[in-house]
């Protein structure tokens, strides 16, 4: 018994280490007056860390080179209901931090401030990007530091803040499957809906061709 349970509690361990090791980390190639948008999912109440850097790409070596100081990013940031909830202009080399609190998709998009500078403008950016979601944010050794945890505490601290964040993951799971439930329901119901009218306007109509051919016939007095 207490060998099972010490499997499941190992068991455990590792699916929160496989959900924890989840980060994203991407490099990717805009024009200096292109705007690239992302749309990440992500749970209410939950702190979104991102960190970029910008590399100009120079004609003359052909390789990317670290921006010019006067070259920066514009962060937009909007929820679900469209609303911004984050909008600033940084350095080439930065961090932006927000916190949702609307469940589903945020997009984030990201351009440069290029077109004040006449002398980059037409180059191409490589910018590499790094968001962190929950808990990644947290900086560990900090916190150990500050609040002079041991290892195991601080561990144990570990733990259960990726516990809370799979509670929060598994929360917006929900929330997405009432939503498409409800939106199944809906479509059910207006398929049914559909149905019936098509089948009223054919009896509809069935009626009125028998009741046209009994008065052609009528007419020509053949009943």
């Amino acid at each position: 018994m207490v060998a099972a349970r010490m499997q499941l509690t190992l068991y455990t361990v590792l699916l929160l280490n496989f959900f924890s090791s989840f980060v994203s980390a991407l490099y990717f190639h805009i024009g200096e007056t292109e705007k690239k948008c992302f749309i990440e999912e992500i749970p209410d109440e939950t702190m979104i860390i991102g960190n970029y850097r910008v590399q100009l790409y120079d004609k003359m070596k052909e390789e990317y080179m670290p921006a010019t100081q006067g070259l920066g990013m514009f962060v937009e940031v909007k929820d679900p209901d469209e609303k911004v909830i984050l909008s600033r202009q940084y350095g080439s080399e930065g961090r932006f931090t927000f916190t949702s609190h609307t469940p589903g998709e945020h997009q984030i998009c990201l351009h440069s401030n290029s077109s004040k500078f006449s002398l980059f403008a037409g180059g191409m950016l490589r910018v590499h990007l790094d968001i962190q979601v929950g808990e990644h944010t947290n900086n560990y050794a900090e916190i150990a530091a500050k609040d002079k945890l041991t290892e195991l505490q601080l561990r144990v601290r570990q733990l259960v803040e990726q516990v809370d964040q799979i509670q929060k993951e598994q929360n917006y799971q929900r929330y997405r499957e009432e939503r498409f439930r409800q939106t199944s329901e809906s479509t059910n119901q207006r398929v049914l809906w559909w149905s019936i009218v098509q089948t009223l306007i054919l009896v509809a109509i069935g009626f009125w061709q028998m009741r046209h051919l009994k008065s052609f016939f009528e007419a020509k007095k053949l009943v």
